[in-house]
């Protein structure tokens, strides 16, 4: 990328019609808003190709503009068309394939889980207890609030068989090295599922150069529709057990794995998830770049180090704050961190300084945010949660003041 291109935040902010509501809407982690043209596949499909997909009149149609959406999503993952899944979330993608690996699994064999992960990558292969397997906690490190090594490689025998974590915490930002611990479930014989749900509004995702075996990612997370996306090695997806009707062959991927199908409008309208990644890489770079992967790398690119800066004067406040806990690195740092911010206010009501917030147009979350084992790493009470202030490349420097104020605010109130 050259060093002189910036994210013109003017032209991003025009391509996403809710940002005019006058709010400053900083609950990004829960589900981020689409671009219009997500927008506008929608309505087309729905408009011109509402049928069962087939092949002919409107249902080629329908066929066409779905595979266009799973190609798409699909080549910027770095995967081929047949190894993504698009599923209705990333809970539901990593319930149905743990059922659909059970049977690679005996008793006594071991899975690793953390204490950090959304409960989407956690809960199902917990219960994998049922048929005898042995589950063992990789426990977070609560000062960087990420996954280390060492505590790793303290868990991993000659019986571990699935090792499962988050690229990026979606309570502490803080970013994990998803391909040296990939490399060191490998070593011992084990297969990964990373969980990138929190990772994907702010980082280009490439599932080869990464080497994962299976990686989630919540499509309405990156501004896209309400649905998710499931990667697998094609000898997994393969070798895994169909969930869908008995008339789907084990060869039939990734729809054996994929019970009632796709939705197909919102798959018809990843497209326009793509369509947005280009309109910004053309509006910012000369160079054309021919395939999807890079002009999805380059957009990213300006995305990092647009939200390193744009979150600065937050992280300089909370430092200076000193009634505020912040679960994570005090950092902006674009290569440990991504602009989630979780922070605990002791004494104080959580529920009324969102209250105070919201009252000032400012949009944060207050929960356990589907992560109470982290909360509880940390010693808080995930029923209690903690308030949530997640940007993505769509805000700008105003709805952080306005963040900062409605804090302060609230804090001065007593």
């Amino acid at each position: 990328m050259p060093a002189d291109v910036s994210l013109d935040i003017e032209f991003v902010r025009a391509q996403f019609p809710p940002l005019a509501d006058g709010w400053a809407f900083l609950e990004n982690a829960g589900g981020s808003y689409v671009p219009g043209s997500v927008i506008d596949s929608t309505v087309a499909y729905m408009s011109e190709s509402q049928v069962q997909p087939g092949i002919v009149g409107a249902s080629k149609l329908a066929s066409e503009r779905i595979a266009a959406g799973q190609n798409g999503i699909a080549t910027a993952l770095g995967a081929e068309a047949d190894e993504v899944i698009i599923g209705p979330s990333t809970s539901m993608n990593v319930y149905v394939l743990s059922h659909a690996v059970r049977p690679w699994l005996r008793p006594g064999d071991e899975v690793i889980v953390t204490n950090l992960d959304h409960e989407a990558n956690n809960t199902p292969w917990r219960r994998l207890e049922e048929i005898g397997v042995t589950v063992k906690e990789w426990c977070f490190n609560p000062d960087t609030g990420g996954l280390d090594s060492d505590a790793l490689s303290a868990l991993l025998t000659d019986r571990t068989r699935f090792v499962c974590f988050s690229a990026c915490s979606n309570i502490t930002g803080t970013i994990n090295d998803v391909a040296g611990l990939t490399a060191l479930a490998h070593e011992a014989g084990a297969v990964v599922c990373v969980d990138a749900v929190a990772l994907g509004s702010h980082r280009a995702i490439d599932v080869k150069a990464l080497d994962v075996d299976f990686l989630a990612c919540s499509i309405y997370k990156l501004y896209g529709p309400h649905v998710a996306a499931l990667y697998g090695k094609r000898e997994h997806f393969l070798r895994a057990k169909g969930q869908n009707h008995y008339f789907f062959g084990e060869d039939t991927i990734p729809l054996k794995l994929n019970p009632g199908g796709v939705n197909h409008e919102f798959t018809a309208a990843l497209k326009g998830v793509i369509d947005y990644f280009d309109s910004v890489y053309a509006y910012h770079f000369m160079t054309p770049a021919n395939d999807v992967q890079a002009r999805v790398r380059a957009v990213y690119g300006l995305f990092e180090d647009f939200e390193e800066r744009l979150v600065t004067p937050f992280v300089d406040y909370l430092e200076s704050t000193p009634s505020i806990r912040l679960l994570g690195l005090m950092t902006a740092d674009k290569t440990r961190r991504v602009p989630t911010f979780s922070i605990d206010v002791p004494g104080k009501d959580l529920a009324a300084i969102q209250a105070m917030a919201a009252a000032r147009q400012v949009n944060i979350g207050l929960s356990h945010f589907y992560a109470p084992r982290a909360l509880e790493g940390y010693g808080l009470d995930a029923e209690r949660g903690v308030l949530r202030i997640s940007m993505v490349h769509y805000n700008n420097a105003d709805d952080v003041q306005r963040a900062i104020a409605a804090i302060d605010e609230a804090l001065s109130a007593g």
